[in-house]
């Protein structure tokens, strides 16, 4: 009686440590099979952006870099990363640049049809509900990660929305390739009850840490204030490190004897044109007809 005990008391203690979890390598199995099949493995995806948002006495103020990224190649020097979702509600955005304008553009249209039909500004909280509803349904496929800031009738808010539909809220927050380089400057300097001016240095000097430390992040700094009592003030390029970046649109000059050539010929091209001219004179039956 006593072995028979025993062995039932072996049986669910085998079942319990095949069930209680832990890591499953049946699939990296499975992927250096395929690798040696000649199937390319798949590759985390990088975005370069450096966004940040804090929280001051009278409001909120966000930044963002302007430097957009196609891998290693930089495809725009100069792009807007905040978006407008209500007057008083903005949005940075890290990730795909469609994915970004797309999700703050569809819930900017909701909660404009929202403030028409209630006859009432938008809260930001309704803002941040609805964003992250609409990335949790895509399960992190719409590659969107936003920080969140705005004023309404409870005072001042700032949200960070991850690509999956999480959602904190802090008195600042960094996000992007830049956000560890940022993060070192608000953990360094911030402080509670920050002046307005205080509040835009701090935010343009961690921008500038993600500029200068990434490499995903570059050229200028997009400041975006968000007042209780002053409104709305939108300061685009508000600092261009990178100066040397725009020179193309001033134009390049270079002086003659720049670039090597082993030698130059010149003929001039002339072209003779012949006009002929024929006058044609009017018939009888035209002569008769009237205008």
């Amino acid at each position: 009686m006593s072995a028979e005990v025993a062995v039932n008391q072996e049986e669910p203690i085998a079942l319990y440590q095949e069930s209680r979890g832990g890591f499953d390598f049946e699939l990296s199995k499975r992927n250096a099979m395929l690798a040696k099949s000649g199937m390319k493995q798949p590759t985390a995806m990088k975005t370069g952006t450096t966004i940040v948002g804090v929280v001051y006495k009278d409001g909120v103020v966000l930044g963002a870099d302007t430097r957009a990224t196609e891998g290693s190649i930089v495809c725009d020097k100069n792009c807007e990363k905040i978006h407008r979702i209500a007057d008083m509600i903005w949005c940075c955005g890290a990730g795909t640049a469609a994915d970004t304008e797309n999700v703050t553009g569809l819930i900017g249209s909701q909660l404009e049809l929202l403030r028409l039909d209630t006859g009432r500004e938008p809260r930001v909280v309704t803002a941040m509900t609805r964003l992250k509803q609409r990335l949790f349904q895509y399960q992190g496929y719409v590659s969107a990660a936003l920080v969140l800031g705005g004023v309404d009738a409870e005072g001042a808010h700032l949200y960070t929305v991850y690509p999956h539909g999480s959602v904190d809220r802090l008195p600042y927050a960094t996000m992007g390739s830049g956000s560890l380089a940022a993060m070192s400057v608000f953990e360094q300097m911030y402080k509670d009850d920050l002046e307005e001016k205080e509040a835009i240095d701090l935010v343009d000097q961690a921008i500038q840490a993600g500029v200068f430390n990434d490499l995903g992040s570059g050229s200028n700094v997009d400041i975006c204030v968000l007042s209780k009592t002053h409104g709305r003030r939108i300061m685009r390029g508000y600092r261009t490190p990178n100066e040397r970046l725009y020179r193309r649109a001033k134009g390049y000059h270079f002086p003659r004897g720049t670039t090597q050539y082993h030698q130059e010929t010149r003929e001039l091209f002339k072209a003779k044109i012949e006009v002929t001219t024929t006058l044609v004179e009017p018939s009888s039956e035209s002569s008769k007809m009237e205008l």
